[in-house]
């Protein structure tokens, strides 16, 4: 059965970027990426995945314009014109209501085939899944620092069960199911 996974990392005080967009927080960081609930394993689940305009300008910045290392299927949620990647599958799209958000997510189900939709972020993208009932897992890395302030790992009130709990490399990592109202 398909999820609809957000899987990330964050800082102890639950932000996942600086105020500055910055990641360096992260990228300074041990990790197994073999490891317990590490990206080799969790990469090989991903049927398709989604992100916000913010997350996936940073990866064009950051990465350069071949920097695209995703063979799924991607939708952007954006408003803006954003510069896609040659020869990759990535579809732009607002979604703004409820509504619109479940036919793009049944889309995203469909393109996944027997595999998982992947969150990748940001966090308010990950609030908008949530809020509409379509977030099923959040599995996070928390990493021991912190930032003071920046981009929230999660903008809204979401109840979670936890499922497992790893180290990994410096990080704690969670796996949390989310609780759906009745």
């Amino acid at each position: 059965m398909t999820r609809t996974v957000y899987y990330t990392a964050t800082t102890l005080d639950g932000f996942i970027a600086s105020r500055e967009h910055s990641l360096d927080w992260l990228l300074s960081r041990e990790a197994d990426h073999e490891g317990p609930m590490g990206y080799q394993a969790f990469e090989k689940s991903v049927g398709s995945l989604v992100m916000g305009a913010s997350t996936y300008e940073w990866v064009r910045e950051h990465g350069g314009p071949d920097a695209w290392s995703y063979t799924q299927p991607a939708w952007v949620l954006t408003h803006r014109e954003l510069t896609p990647y040659d020869g990759a599958d990535i579809r732009f799209t607002a979604a703004d209501t409820d509504e619109e958000l479940r036919a793009l997510h049944a889309e995203m189900v469909a393109a996944a085939g027997d595999l998982d939709v992947w969150v990748v972020g940001g966090g308010p993208v990950a609030a908008r899944f949530a809020g509409a009932g379509l977030l099923d897992e959040v599995v996070v890395s928390i990493a021991p620092v912190t930032l003071g302030a920046g981009m929230p790992l999660l903008p809204a009130h979401v109840e979670l069960v936890t499922r497992e709990v790893a180290q990994n490399g410096e990080f704690a990592v969670v796996r949390y199911d989310v609780v759906r109202p009745d």
